[in-house]
């Protein structure tokens, strides 16, 4: 049962989870690592869409908070809707929006600065243990994000229509090396 839980049942408390969303929100906005996994379990398992492997622990976790506030280090969340309870389960959910600029190296994969401004619109799924995060998965619209920063061309640009032509051919060529 999440430590200052009342309810008897397995399912969630909602006065607790408003209080932890909340300070989920001032903890993300602080920019700091040990304030974020201070909410989480020792051995959380996070999945973000942003991140090219899930993590397990602390461990795991810290270099990519560090290495996503390197690269927007004005970086800031705000809840836009719920949380959504999973009924009869230590588990929520939540939308959020996220801005900040493009203003530091973005490693991995290696992305130098653009500067551009961002605003992106996410959700996180969590599920709990012991009053914190034993499970996080963060889902976005990396294509979306990735447009916004400069890192792929706007959506029906000539640049855009050119990487299509070029991934076309890319795919008969390989169709025609195939025995």
């Amino acid at each position: 049962m999440i430590t200052g839980q009342k309810s008897t049942s397995n399912a969630l408390d909602l006065g607790w989870l408003r209080d932890f969303v909340e300070r989920w929100e001032e903890a993300w906005n602080s920019h700091d690592p040990e304030r974020l996994l201070a909410l989480m379990t020792e051995d959380v398992v996070y999945e973000d869409s942003a991140w090219p492997t899930t993590m397990h622990g602390h461990a795991e976790v810290r270099p990519f908070l560090h290495s996503i506030w390197k690269a927007m280090p004005d970086l800031r969340f705000e809840f836009a809707d719920g949380p959504f309870v999973k009924p009869g389960e230590q588990a929520a959910a939540f939308y959020w929006r996220g801005t900040g600029r493009f203003t530091g190296p973005l490693d991995p994969p290696g992305f130098a600065p653009t500067g551009k401004p961002l605003e992106f619109f996410g959700a996180d799924f969590q599920e709990y243990r012991d009053g914190r995060v034993s499970k996080l998965r963060i889902v976005f619209d990396n294509m979306d994000v990735a447009r916004k920063l400069g890192l792929l061309p706007a959506a029906g640009s000539r640049a855009d229509r050119a990487g299509a032509t070029a991934q076309r051919l890319a795919m008969r060529l390989r169709s025609l090396r195939r025995p």
